[in-house]
């Protein structure tokens, strides 16, 4: 028997504190809606929505407003990766 977790109750474990290293990934934000073939199906994009790249080349979605509240844009001092990504769109 495999075990089994469920959201409802929080297992009774003793969990330690851990904190994901940020991972920088490139994005630019895409005025029209759009579709995206990712790792798990073709995702649709709103309008403003984000496309997401990935370091290994996954790409993703990220809705406009889940993008605000948990990433932050950074400056390019190599802005050779904007042009990486201009020639997928």
């Amino acid at each position: 028997m495999s075990l089994s977790f469920s959201i409802q109750q929080i297992p009774d474990l003793p969990f330690l504190q851990a904190i994901k290293k940020p991972i920088p990934v490139r994005c630019i934000q895409i005025k029209e809606a759009f579709m995206v073939e990712t790792l798990e199906g073709v995702m649709q994009g709103k309008p403003n929505d984000w496309l997401m790249l990935g370091a290994h080349g996954d790409m993703w979605v990220v809705d406009e407003n889940i993008f605000r509240d948990t990433y932050d844009l950074v400056s390019l001092k190599d802005d050779s990766l904007h042009g990486d990504i201009q020639k997928h769109l």
